[in-house]
């Protein structure tokens, strides 16, 4: 009788052991996911001809409880990421915002497009208006448009190389070129002209 009682007080054992590990997923998947947000800072630019100017807003400094921004490091080099390019590290969502060092081109980089606005002077009509912004993907493809950035948080970068998802970013007092590492097609961007490879 003692064995039965002992065989059950183990299954009992086992039974709660179980039982709580069947609760702990569920507890931790009732956990709120915090810091989540769909709202982007920074300064709208509009360029001439490209529709209504967006209103300026002023933006509220980082929260106290913000962590600090991060810093640039050389990003990991690839087979064509130049040594000792600058990481510049992508938000929450996968982009990384830019601003030239002559604060008048704006682009937008993820693992698969690059956009940039500027007020192009030789750009293609769109809607009877010149195309304020271009975009190219990894694989080549290249479309310009009529839009506005609106208020993205961008990092002025200085006439430096750059790293950034995928991209080596090699900016100049004649503009810049972004080259997708992986493929090798991109563009070169300035005022004056767009050149797309």
């Amino acid at each position: 009788m003692r064995l039965s009682q002992k065989a059950l007080s183990q299954k009992a054992r086992w039974g709660l052991a179980g039982g709580s590990l069947l609760l702990s997923p569920l507890l931790v998947s009732a956990v709120p996911v915090s810091g989540c947000s769909s709202s982007i800072e920074g300064r709208p630019v509009a360029a001439p001809g490209a529709g209504p100017v967006e209103p300026t807003f002023p933006t509220p400094g980082p929260a106290p409880s913000s962590p600090p921004p991060a810093t640039a490091l050389p990003a990991p080099t690839g087979p064509t990421t130049p040594s000792g390019a600058i990481a510049l590290p992508p938000d929450n969502n996968g982009y990384v915002f830019i601003e030239t060092k002559s604060g008048q081109t704006r682009c937008q980089i993820n693992k698969d497009t690059v956009g940039c606005e500027a007020p192009f002077t030789d750009s293609p009509l769109k809607d009877g208006e010149h195309a304020n912004g271009v975009s190219i993907t990894a694989g080549g493809s290249v479309q310009w448009v009529l839009g506005n950035l609106g208020a993205i948080p961008t990092v002025t970068i200085d006439y430096k190389t750059y790293a950034a998802q995928g991209w080596t970013i090699n900016a100049t007092e004649e503009g810049t070129r972004f080259t997708n590492d992986k493929t090798g097609h991109g563009m070169f961007v300035s005022i004056e002209k767009v050149d797309t490879f």
